[in-house]
Parts: C-alpha cells; structure tokens; sequence
C-alpha cells in the first residue's frame, strides 16, 4: 500500500472524530492531537479504528511515537503486510 492511500485512510478516520478538520491546512511534522484538539480518548479511538481499517496493531507503548501526520504514515506504512 502506498503512502497516499495510507494518509487517505488515516484523514478518514481523523474526520470522524474532528469533522472540521482541513487536512490541506494540517502540517505533517505537527502534533495531530494540538492542531485538532483531539482528546486521549478520540486519539485512542482513533487508533483502533486504524487497526480496524488496516490490521496494524498499535501496542500502548507505541502511541508515544504517533505525534504528526508523518509520524503515522510511516509507522503504518513499515507494518501493512
């Protein structure tokens, strides 16, 4: 899977919980959770619905890791089979 869809389905899940988010405006080396003002418990959701999506499991201990949009691109992108 290439980056492009990955970051498709990542915006996806995104504007379920921040509808009025503007992925155009978002930078992708900022903290997704500040720009959007998404609580831990919409991150986290947010998280699963990614390994719904994609079958990547996201272990706790690595959630730290997932700050910006680049961040999640190519954690998801070293796991997806």
């Amino acid at each position: 899977m290439k980056d492009t869809e990955i970051k498709k389905i990542i915006e996806s899940g995104l504007a379920k919980i921040a509808p009025e988010a503007d992925f155009t405006e978002l930078p992708s080396t900022e903290n997704i959770r500040e720009e959007l003002d998404i609580d831990s418990f919409d991150f986290l959701n947010f998280l699963i619905g990614l390994n719904d999506d994609l079958g990547v499991d996201i272990p706790e201990s690595d959630y730290e890791k997932l700050i910006s949009m680049d961040d999640l691109v190519g954690y998801l992108s070293e796991r997806i089979d």
